[in-house]
């Protein structure tokens, strides 16, 4: 498992984003998280040790631009490079998680056809609107794996019609972390948990958020234990 950012910083598109990660760290050292710029491992994939041998093994799995969104309006110029090294690496898997699938096609390689195989991309699904918005287009692009993130969950969701459809390998789902982060309500968990079961989808309860509100009660729960407690819960599917 490796990370590739190929760039940093990303432009607000929902009142939401100034809880996510990019936003949190950046302003607290002080950076301004706004400001995009390519990063020094932008050609990670492709380096090679002094042996002659690829720094990233043949065989993993690296998580693609978690510090910006691949598909953001400012990366249009370097988008076109870093497809170009992931189709050098056919050996690799690049899991590519968007909340701008609205701008999947720009800048698409010429030999896409359905989609690389050693692409997976998900589409994040925070709330019904926004659901109803970007899976219509998710499932209408070509892409040979899809999967959806339902992170934050800030609603309860109705996915039924997207999931039957068969084009949604898997779903993982989970609460807001932060200071300010907002109320998951661990029903809608396990909403999301019975339709991928009904509809054969993978499910995975990502994390429990800061703010957990289950039986009528709120639960604080501190970051280092938010993935283990939501581990905990045995509602994961293969």
């Amino acid at each position: 498992m490796a990370s590739w950012n190929l760039w940093h910083g990303c432009k607000k598109i929902s009142p939401g984003c100034k809880n996510c990660y990019v936003y949190r760290r950046d302003e607290s050292i002080g950076l301004d998280p706004g400001d995009v710029h390519m990063t020094k491992s932008f050609d990670l994939p492709i380096r090679k040790n002094r042996a002659g041998e690829y720094k990233i093994l043949s065989g993993e799995t690296v998580y693609t631009c978690f510090t910006s969104d691949f598909f953001l309006e400012e990366a249009d110029p370097w988008r076109p490079a870093a497809w170009e090294i992931i189709r050098s690496r056919p050996d690799l898997f690049f899991f590519i998680v968007t909340k701008r699938i609205h701008r999947f096609h720009v800048g698409l390689p010429s030999d896409w056809g359905d989609g690389y195989e050693n692409v997976s991309i998900s589409v994040t699904a925070e709330n019904q609107a926004m659901a109803d918005f970007r899976l219509p287009i998710f499932l209408n692009a070509p892409i040979a794996r899809r999967g959806v993130a339902c992170e934050p969950l800030l609603e309860c969701l109705d996915l039924k019609e997207y999931l039957r459809t068969g084009k949604i390998a898997f779903l993982a789902a989970g609460g807001e972390s932060g200071e300010n982060a907002r109320v998951c309500d661990y029903s809608w968990i396990l909403s999301l948990a019975a339709q991928c079961r009904e509809a054969g989808v993978s499910f995975s309860y990502h994390q429990t958020g800061a703010k957990l509100l289950k039986d009528g009660r709120l639960y604080y729960i501190p970051r280092k234990f938010q993935h283990s407690q939501a581990r905990k819960a045995g509602i994961d599917t293969d």
